[in-house]
């Protein structure tokens, strides 16, 4: 509908709209990534081959289902080779808190053996020379060696005595037991590494990425397949620094997918920004938690999708186009059409959107407001006005 003002005997041609009830709503949209509350992501344990796939993308799978399965032949051996080093240093450590091995605690028992006999013969030889000594048949330097010899028997039966029954220190067991422990861990470690070839799910969800295929090559970490929870999705979003403001949890949002053009998710604010943070190395952002209230197996873990959340809705306002709305200073007014002239009328401005604004007072429904001129002249109060028909 088009108005003319007539500037002295100039008519100026104006657009115009009627004050009328409607539903405002004020939104805020930007991007977000998806992320499921339960995510599964397999990395091969070893570098090694893909023996076989299960399982295919998109498939649907239950908990304790066998996914994928590795060549196993090079766990097994480093798992074999780490028991054996285990067994080894455990029964080293049993054998040092026992005083040794069982064949050298027969050694140590035979020389223990043959050192007291050899003291009971130089204690029967140096008995026999002390007797010749009374008798001035042994010389005293005789006796004296075979003193000598007594002691250094009895000092060997005393050497190996202690060493039989202390043969290890403390030093020496604690070293021991250290190495049991590393032993152990690195038998740990290969079982893990064991059990890691053969993947199964830890809960039911749909196979959603295999980057693998039947008989590749795969480095040690490499994923070999994804599994989500897909009825249980939530979206990270990041809202630039000055729109966090007003953000809620509970409030609605609307979700799309680029790679799904026309369909809508919808959800809302589980958490509001707390904290800003540097996305992107550019923008300084909140980061707002989603929830997505209708998934439907369709939307995928790790895409990027763009979110729109409704801040505020207000239901049946009176309301008029943003281009109406006029301000100087801190006052708000339109130009009413009254009686085919322009009337300055301020009006107290609610909830504001990108095309409409809401009025609380000033203006009543039906009433006519001048939008604009369609040409260069500028909207006064006063000037008349004709209707275009």
């Amino acid at each position: 509908m088009f108005f003319y003002i007539h500037n002295q005997h100039q008519v100026v041609e104006v657009t115009a709209a009627k004050v009328e009830p409607q539903t405002l709503m004020q939104k805020k949209s930007t991007n977000g990534r998806v992320e499921p509350l339960e995510d599964f992501e397999a990395h091969a344990p070893l570098a090694g081959v893909v023996n076989n796939v299960y399982v295919h993308l998109g498939q649907q799978v239950q908990s304790g289902q066998e996914l994928i399965r590795m060549d196993d032949s090079e766990a097994r051996k480093e798992l074999a080779a780490a028991e054996a080093s285990l067994e080894s240093n455990v029964s080293t450590l049993q054998a040092m808190q026992q005083g040794g091995t069982q064949d050298e605690r027969l050694t140590a028992t035979a020389d223990l053996n043959s050192a007291k006999t050899q003291v009971q013969q130089n204690q029967a030889s140096l008995t026999a020379l002390q007797k010749l000594q009374a008798e001035g048949a042994a010389s005293a330097n005789e006796v004296e060696l075979a003193q000598h010899q007594l002691n250094a028997a009895q000092a060997r039966v005393a050497q190996l005595q202690a060493r039989k029954g202390s043969r290890y220190s403390a030093d020496d067991l604690r070293a021991q037991r250290a190495q049991v422990a590393q032993a152990q861990a690195a038998v740990d470690a290969a079982r893990a590494i064991y059990a890691g070839v053969d993947i199964h799910a830890p809960f039911s969800g749909t196979v959603y990425a295999i980057p693998v295929s039947q008989y590749q090559f795969v480095a040690a970490g490499d994923t070999l397949i994804q599994l989500a929870d897909l009825s249980k999705l939530e979206i990270k979003a990041y809202f630039d620094e000055p729109e966090i403001g007003q953000l809620k949890a509970g409030q609605p949002v609307a979700i799309v997918w680029p790679a799904k053009p026309g369909e809508e998710w919808h959800g809302h604010i589980i958490q509001a920004p707390t904290t800003i943070i540097t996305y992107g190395g550019t923008r300084n952002v909140g980061e707002c938690l989603i929830s997505v209230d209708d998934t439907n197996g369709v939307l995928l873990p790790d895409t990027n999708v763009t979110v729109t959340v409704t801040e505020s809705q207000r239901n049946n306002v009176l309301s008029l186009p943003r281009e109406a709305l006029h301000t100087e200073g801190m006052n708000d007014y339109v130009y009413r059409i009254v009686n085919n002239h322009l009337v300055k009328t301020a009006v107290q401005v609610g909830l504001a959107n990108l095309t409409r604004f809401e009025i609380l007072g000033g203006l009543k429904e039906g009433d006519q407001v001048a939008l604009g001129s369609t040409s260069e002249t500028e909207l006064s109060d006063g000037l008349p006005v004709k209707v275009h028909p």
